[in-house]
């Protein structure tokens, strides 16, 4: 049985489908993985030029030749998130008109969060849970000719019938430790305009990545902020709030897998939701294993300040972690409270303070995540974000966002209470709009200004919804300065795994990324291990003489 798996989105990544893609080709031996990149994710124009995330849309012959490589297939499985739902409408469409028996499931991100939308394509089915064992069930039952619409975490069209099945619970421990790794150069196809599907080769993984590796370790988020899609998924399950991972010996596997494969892959990113939530004792055991078996740089991104550590700090940068990202969105406790995030600004100086003692000498500057252009916000919502960054310790960069909405969210609830106009603030959240607030935060991942002058600035800072005037010649040189500056802050430390292309290849082909990363990378002592918490025993109380 052919079957034909797709991604869309801004490049390659894709962690999530590429485990699923793994899985898939295991249960069925005729599976090809297929990549529509509608745009390269880190490209450096884009970058410069705000128009990163201005992707999902492609012409009606493109649309046409993708379908056309998808004809034929006895089934074909879709995974995007909300960005590029138009996108795979129309080539789930196209592919019905010219390939009408092809069997179409619409996975991933989007049919989770909006699956009336979903289901709404020309498709047989959705997918809106976890994938792997729901799918393992749908294909035998499909193989065998069996009715396949009783599925669970599966919707089906059934005519004019949507039969919507319950969830599947939510994979274990031991049953994620018996997934496969996710795919990664093994086969997979890339779309190119005018040639169609084509192999994928290593300048396709160095233009998207660099020398880095993307990887989820754990799954699972704690928190319930209102504008994250997370709150669905907990909606769905209320135990998808508990840290959920398989061992540190099958990370540890997975990324030497890879890297069996790309030996140039020097440094490995986790984006979790929550990876400083998981308990000590594990991340000592995975930072042992990293030590003795890879010793390699790693980011870890989705840090939460609450659970920020200086003890997981500590024995995490002995093993070999170089950067973090931290996620603040606001500096104003009436926007967090909107967020219905826990996280007041004294948490987030204090967590600063910490990730800070650990910057330059051995972290690249840490990243902190800012949502901007809520029209919710007031004036001083606005100014209390700018001061809380005045105040954070330093270095640090930002990765600035405009706000966008999630359907099916908390927030969006809330923004339609207000009648707020959701479809004009969700367009594109990489395109910041140079107003003076939001060059402010260019102007803070650069340097602290005087007291004195920043306080006149700050006198020019506007709400987002009150009519300004705006930079965007001004905009495009702070970007490019704080472009400039993030680059140089990982070319000091030879990583490559934020900046795409050849360069980085060519330096760890002369060697000159390993010599950086054994001779000039400084990494602290061996944190002093902390001793196992006794847990007392009470013996079993032995039989009564009169009884026993």
């Amino acid at each position: 049985m052919q079957i034909k798996l797709v991604s869309l989105e801004d490049g390659i990544t894709s962690c999530g489908f590429r485990k699923m893609a793994a899985y898939v080709a295991r249960i069925n031996e005729d599976t090809e993985s297929c990549y529509v990149s509608t745009n390269r994710y880190r490209s450096v124009l884009n970058g410069i030029k705000g128009t990163l995330g201005e992707a999902g849309m492609m012409h009606d012959e493109e649309i046409d030749e993708i379908a056309q490589g998808l004809a034929g297939s006895d089934i074909v499985g879709y995974s995007s998130m909300t960005g590029y739902a138009a996108l795979t409408h129309k080539i789930i469409a196209r592919l019905r008109e010219i390939s009408p028996d092809t069997y179409q499931i619409w996975g991933g991100i989007h049919p989770i969060i909006q699956p009336e939308d979903a289901i709404t394509a020309d498709v047989d089915a959705i997918c809106v849970g976890e994938g792997e064992f729901a799918f393992s069930e749908f294909l035998e039952n499909f193989r065998d000719g069996r009715d396949v619409t009783a599925t669970k975490n599966f919707w089906f069209n059934r005519g004019d019938e949507v039969v919507r099945n319950h969830f599947l619970a939510l994979m274990t421990r031991d049953e994620m430790e018996t997934l496969p790794f996710p795919q990664y150069g093994e086969g997979e196809k890339i779309y190119r305009a005018t040639e169609g599907f084509v192999d994928m080769k290593v300048g396709d993984y160095v233009a998207n990545d660099g020398l880095g590796y993307t990887t989820l370790w754990s799954i699972g988020c704690p928190f319930h902020c209102a504008y994250c899609g997370n709150t669905k998924f907990i909606a769905n399950d209320p135990k998808y709030k508990r840290i959920r991972h398989p061992s540190a010996r099958y990370i540890i596997d997975e990324v030497k897998s890879a890297r069996a494969r790309f030996p140039h892959l020097s440094q490995v990113s986790f984006h979790d939701d929550s990876f400083m939530a998981i308990p000590y004792r594990e991340l000592e055991e995975f930072a042992e294993l990293w030590k003795a078996e890879l010793g390699i740089p790693f980011a870890v991104y989705g840090v939460i300040p609450n659970y920020v550590k200086r003890n997981k700090f500590e024995v995490l940068t002995w093993a070999g972690m170089n950067r973090v990202r931290m996620g603040i969105q606001s500096g104003s406790q009436d926007i967090l409270d909107f967020y219905k995030r826990p996280t007041p600004p004294a948490k987030i100086l204090a967590a600063g303070e910490v990730i800070a003692s650990f910057s330059p000498k051995y972290h690249i500057p840490p990243a902190y995540d800012i949502i901007v252009d809520n029209p919710v916000e007031t004036r001083q919502d606005v100014v209390d974000t700018l001061e809380l960054l005045y105040e954070m310790d330093r270095p640090y960069t930002l990765f600035i966002y405009s706000l966008k909405v999630i359907p099916n969210t908390e927030l969006e609830k809330a923004m339609r209470e207000r009648g707020i106009d959701i479809e004009e603030i969700s367009a594109n959240y990489f395109a910041i709009p140079p107003r003076v607030g939001n060059l402010l935060l260019y102007v803070l991942a650069l340097v602290r200004p005087p007291r004195w002058l920043w306080k006149r600035l700050l006198k020019r800072v506007e709400a987002s919804t009150t009519p300004q005037k705006e930079y965007p010649r001004l905009g495009m040189v702070l970007r490019t300065l704080y472009l400039m500056r993030r680059a140089a802050d990982h070319l000091r430390v030879m990583d490559f795994s934020v900046i795409p292309g050849w360069t980085g290849y060519v330096f760890w082909r002369l060697g000159l990324v390993g010599l950086w990363q054994k001779r000039f990378t400084p990494r602290p002592e061996r944190p002093v291990k902390e001793p196992a918490v006794a847990v007392a025993v009470t013996p079993p109380a032995l039989p009564d003489a009169a009884t026993g």
